[in-house]
């Protein structure tokens, strides 16, 4: 296991990220994937804690709080040291019917960290994230209550997820502007058959200085060995995809990027899931990748993911079979700044 840097934070986190999100029992469109007693949660905890993983990342929605509840009963029953761990919980999603009972308003979020810390059974937690764009809270507001959360103690560091660049971007410089706490991380989608985050985000990050925590590493099961390219040119497989298509993928390039995992794995002695998670650890941006199981045979498959070691050749094929299609104004930018960059010398460099 390696460990990174949260961004450009002192906070320091292990390359693989245990997901809580398998942890109780989920209502609604995400049952597929929950579905784990108590017992079978602190299980996966003492696996992931076995094998060097230190960063547990959960929500308040996930199984309606039980969740929070499954990862605070593991890490205390296990005996850990609180320093040694660091917790990362969500809010923003329903929990309950009121009209305000979601939303990243401050009524809501300054009563969801209390929750969350109840269930979780703790008095702060490492990394508090918004889990999505709420169109009817006012962004200052919202960074406002996250700011408050950070000087009350209830949380060390503030994140989000599933926001635009753009909307990230903007918050960072209210929060320069304010003298607020802010974000150190996204948690976003992003996968070696999914790069659409490459775009506007990546350069976004680089530029605010902030850790990238990935979810769904491996597209929702698509990339984890059980779905290969049918004689149409359509993905056939047996995963849960058949019933639950989330995320969404271009199936096309996401065969042929199937087709050069395969091949890799099998000159790697590594299986399909473990070089598409590889691949993700090579990315600059990445900080850390969110991983989740219901099995202990499928957490011991994705913490081999860290003895997998790439050739330039491999990256290069798998660079190629993932290459998003051009999009205005990428290339236009790229052609424009090539000009300027051609204006100054390049760096001398030892000799041969």
């Amino acid at each position: 296991m390696r460990y990174n840097r949260l961004g450009t934070t002192g906070l320091i986190i292990s390359e693989l990220c245990l997901g809580a999100m398998t942890f109780g029992d989920s209502p609604g469109r995400f049952a597929a994937i929950a579905g784990l007693s108590a017992d079978a949660a602190r299980d996966l905890v003492k696996q992931a804690l076995d094998g060097g993983i230190n960063f547990f990342d959960t929500a308040n929605v996930y199984s309606s709080g039980v969740s929070e509840e499954y990862t605070g009963r593991a890490l205390r029953d296990l005996g850990v040291r609180r320093d040694d761990v660091i917790v990362a919980t969500k809010a923003a999603g329903s929990m309950g019917e009121g009209r305000n009972a979601a939303g990243i308003s401050r009524q809501h979020l300054l009563a969801q960290i209390d929750g969350s810390l109840s269930r979780l059974g703790l008095d702060h937690v490492d990394l508090y994230q918004i889990h999505a764009w709420d169109p009817l809270t006012p962004m200052e507001e919202a960074l406002r209550a996250l700011d408050d959360i950070v000087r009350s103690g209830r949380a060390r560091y503030i994140g989000v997820s599933n926001w635009a660049a753009w909307q990230i971007a903007k918050a960072q410089g209210i929060t320069d502007r304010l003298s607020l706490h802010r974000f150190a991380s996204v948690q976003a989608y992003y996968t070696v058959a999914g790069r659409d985050l490459e775009r506007e985000m990546v350069p976004m990050l680089a530029s605010e200085g902030m850790g990238l925590m990935v979810w769904s590493p491996l597209a929702g099961g698509l990339l984890s060995g059980k779905y290969r390219r049918g004689v149409d040119g359509k993905l056939v497989g047996d995963g849960r995809r058949a019933s639950f298509d989330f995320p969404p993928v271009d199936e096309a390039r996401g065969g042929e990027v199937i087709e050069v995992l395969a091949s890799i794995a099998e000159a790697r002695g590594a299986t399909v899931a473990q070089i598409a998670l590889a691949w993700l650890l090579y990315q600059p941006a990445v900080s850390t990748v969110i991983v989740g199981a219901k099995r202990a045979e499928q957490l011991a498959d994705n913490l081999g993911t860290c003895d997998v070691e790439f050739s330039v050749d491999d990256l290069t094929r798998l660079d190629k079979a993932s290459a998003l299609p051009r999009e205005y104004p990428g290339w236009m930018v790229d052609m424009q700044s090539g000009y300027r960059a051609q204006s100054v010398s390049p760096r001398r460099t030892g000799s041969a």
